[in-house]
């Protein structure tokens, strides 16, 4: 069969940091015939009755209005990953488009990229690593402490399939695990992780050593975690981030980094991405901050594409929809 009788999907690119994945160019093309936006922009009278789905990786295309009436046989639009702040549901919804994302894919590496970012803020390891490469350094001080993880309790904002194995993997660690979540999880999935529902955000915040943040972006979450929250946690307390960066205050965190407010972050999500590169929280010592990597392991993402996929091929057949997100 050849390009041309293949169903069109719309694609980002294949080069630089918005292009999808080099490794699953040739598996798409099994399937698909894969037209980047640029392609797509410089003839869309060619190409916008071929384009059935579109392949949004690292949150690229844009979709907006504009793309929707260019392109009249979309069905579907498959986005790598699991949050979809990026994506305006009810406009898509409008066109009679379906949208499917990747839920499992991420969550076991992304909940693994949690509980590192904890173990690294909490000991250190960042500005361990920093102080024994030094050229400076000529002894190590025997007084030079991080913060104990065993024992301790770890608030987990959002409970959903990523905050969850994160708990699984916190009672490994005879974690205290609390969590805060819009709908509490059944009792029995509730004991097998030990964990205790708080209903108010504010105990958990002042009970928790460790606050870490897994919860989706929604007009509800945006910047729920400002001054007023930051001043209720411990002031050993270390806040950890793995949702999105718009779920904190940049501005409150800093300020609470800088005065002892609370002692610590781990950020693997922030706004924007990357910091202007005179960010405060790029200077200070007790920060840690990797790059929007929660996902990123050679296994998660293959199982992302494959997942998108199954779902392209699905919905341009007909058949139900694997991880269909629905509009509520």
């Amino acid at each position: 069969m050849g390009d041309q009788e293949l169903p069109g999907v719309l694609v980002s690119g294949f080069e630089g940091p918005r292009g999808i994945c080099e490794d699953h160019v040739r598996d798409l093309q099994k399937h698909f015939n894969l037209i980047t936006m640029q392609e797509f922009l410089k003839n869309k009278t060619q190409f916008s009755q071929k384009i059935q789905a579109v392949y949004i990786w690292a949150g690229w295309p844009v979709i907006d209005k504009e793309l929707l009436e260019s392109l009249p046989s979309l069905k579907i639009i498959a986005n790598g990953g699991v949050g979809l702040d990026h994506l305006d549901l009810k406009l898509i919804a409008s066109f009679g488009v379906k949208v499917a994302n990747t839920p499992q894919a991420v969550s076991n590496p992304t909940a693994d990229m949690g509980m590192a970012l904890l173990l690294a803020s909490a000991r250190r390891l960042v500005e361990g690593h920093q102080l024994t490469i030094s050229p400076d350094t000529k002894n190590f001080f025997i007084n030079w402490m991080g913060q104990e993880v065993t024992g301790a309790t770890l608030g987990i904002i959002g409970m959903g399939s990523i905050g969850y194995k994160i708990a699984q993997r916190a009672k490994a660690f005879e974690m205290k695990i609390l969590y805060h979540n819009r709908t509490r999880r059944i009792l029995a999935e509730e004991e097998a992780v030990g964990a205790t529902y708080c209903e108010h955000l504010d105990d958990l915040l002042r009970q928790s050593d460790f606050v870490m943040l897994a919860t989706s972006l929604t007009p509800r979450t945006h910047n729920m975690i400002g001054k007023r929250e930051l001043r209720l946690m411990k002031r050993t307390g270390i806040l950890i981030n793995v949702g999105r960066g718009l779920l904190v205050d940049h501005d409150a965190l800093v300020d609470a980094l800088q005065t002892g407010i609370i002692k610590a972050a781990a950020l693997d999500v922030t706004y924007p991405e990357p910091l202007p590169r005179d960010h405060p929280l790029l200077k200070l010592k007790n920060v840690t901050l990797t790059p929007h990597a929660g996902s990123a392991t050679h296994q998660a993402r293959r199982q992302m594409m494959e997942n998108l996929v199954k779902s392209i091929l699905a919905s341009l057949n007909g058949l139900p929809i694997p991880n269909e997100v629905l509009l509520k």
